[in-house]
């Protein structure tokens, strides 16, 4: 936490707000952190007056075990944005939410700046796909089906940092993801699993991951898995794929 605090120490002035992905960094590379930080980061940020804002897109509706990853911590940014499984991915759709004073100086503001209501904002029938969707997800035990989505995650990807090539496995909630020591070929993977295994996974940078909806089968999902480890140990072994 250094680091953070001597930025917003010496910086604090112009630095308006600090954002982050809480628990799960997804485009920084699935890498997984201790909510420790994420607390830390909330007492900072309300010291020296910098906004905290989470965005909850990939991990947002449950995808880490709980509804949204900042409740690992038990904090509230002041700024959250959320898309994905806002609408089961059947829609676009994202949102952000704010706390009454960030709200209460957009609206109120004498700058008339970041005003509501550009044409596309609210599309009626992506905010009732949205609607569908929370509907969906709060009638079942989504807690319990996260949580053997995670189990069975964990027995299937754990054995593969044995191998050679891998550098790490991380799995929390429903996102599994094999972190490789050199970068991947990603359309060639990407192609093996289509045509070869046909699965859509879809690796980036030195990771390959899977990131299931929820109602997926333990057969689809052991299909998904079956297909990373045969393509780990191709690359291994110096197979060609």
């Amino acid at each position: 936490m250094q680091p953070l605090k001597d930025m917003l120490a010496q910086h604090s002035d112009e630095i308006a707000a600090f954002i982050l992905e809480p628990i799960v960094q997804g485009a920084g590379g699935m890498y997984m952190y201790h909510p420790n930080y994420l607390k830390e980061a909330r007492k900072l940020c309300t010291e020296y007056n910098v906004l905290l804002i989470c965005d909850e897109i990939a991990t947002g509706f449950g995808r880490t075990g709980e509804l949204f990853a900042c409740n690992y911590a038990g904090i509230t940014p002041d700024i959250m944005t959320c898309g994905k499984g806002l609408t089961a991915g059947m829609m676009t759709l994202s949102a952000v939410l704010t706390n009454k004073k960030v709200s209460v100086g957009i609206s109120e503001s004498s700058a008339r700046v970041m005003m509501h209501g550009p044409t596309f904002m609210a599309n009626p029938l992506a905010c009732a796909c949205a609607i569908a969707s929370i509907e969906v997800l709060e009638s079942y035990d989504w807690q319990t089906k996260v949580k053997h989505i995670e189990s069975l995650l964990t027995t299937g990807l754990k054995p593969l940092k044995n191998l050679n090539i891998v550098k790490e496995v991380r799995v929390l909630g429903a996102i599994g993801a094999v972190e490789l020591k050199e970068p991947v070929n990603t359309s060639k993977m990407q192609s093996y699993f289509v045509t070869k295994e046909k699965v859509w996974l879809r690796p980036f940078g030195n990771i390959v991951y899977i990131y299931p909806p929820f109602v997926i089968s333990d057969t689809e999902l052991n299909k998904c898995i079956t297909a990373v480890s045969n393509l780990l140990h191709k690359i291994e072994n110096k197979e060609d794929f």
